[in-house]
């Protein structure tokens, strides 16, 4: 048997700097922090993914005004109808989109809120709100990113206070307009995925 490699015996192997353990160190923090940022992400795009895969058919809810506020027991892709109330009623817009949005409470269920969608940002003179409305229904309070504070938003614009455990109806927002989230997922688990593997193989002790 050949004798063992001895590397203090090479004096240009034994001259060699150590290691870069800090750098090693901050390759695995950095490929750990990613992959917590990307599972983050994806849990909080989960429901929008799974609205995505849901029935193409809305459920009809009927009059709004009966129809009972918890999106547990009527929440996903409804149709119903009602009038909007103008108290509270509060036009927004968003960062990088030219149309704007109002938000109302269906009057007669104050704990049921509408949002539609203006197009092109202008609201003409004399429009009336529609009374139909196709959309998503979900607790206002985890409508996701794009609602975020939009009850604070209600209260600071109008003084009208928008009740605990309300639901939004966001009108127009089908199935199919939220295939995107399937795609980010996707995006997502490769990039969880990916950094596991560098963590474990980066962690991995090297054998002689």
């Amino acid at each position: 048997m050949p004798p063992a490699f001895d590397p203090s015996a090479d004096a240009d192997l034994a001259a060699l700097p150590p290691p870069p353990r800090r750098g090693r160190a901050l390759a695995l923090g950095l490929l750990g922090a990613t992959g917590l940022a990307a599972a983050c992400v994806a849990i909080g795009v989960a429901d929008e993914a799974r609205y995505a895969l849901g029935p193409a058919t809305p459920r009809d809810l009927g009059a709004l005004a009966q129809a009972p506020a918890d999106p547990r027991a009527n929440g996903g892709f409804v149709r119903g109808f009602g009038r909007l109330s103008e108290r509270g009623a509060v036009r927004y817009g968003r960062p990088f989109e030219q149309d704007t949005f109002r938000v109302a409470a269906v009057e007669g269920s104050p704990r049921l809120w509408v949002e539609v969608r203006l197009p092109g940002g202008i609201e003409p003179p004399g429009w009336l709100p529609p009374t139909t409305f196709v959309g998503r229904l979900v607790p206002l309070a985890h409508a996701g990113l794009s609602h975020r504070g939009l009850a604070e938003a209600v209260r600071a614009a109008s003084g009208a206070a928008v009740p605990e455990g309300a639901a939004l109806l966001v009108d127009g927002a089908t199935p199919a307009a939220s295939r995107w989230a399937l795609g980010l997922e996707a995006v997502l688990a490769a990039i969880v995925g990916w950094c596991a593997f560098e963590l474990v193989r980066l962690s991995r002790r090297v054998r002689d």
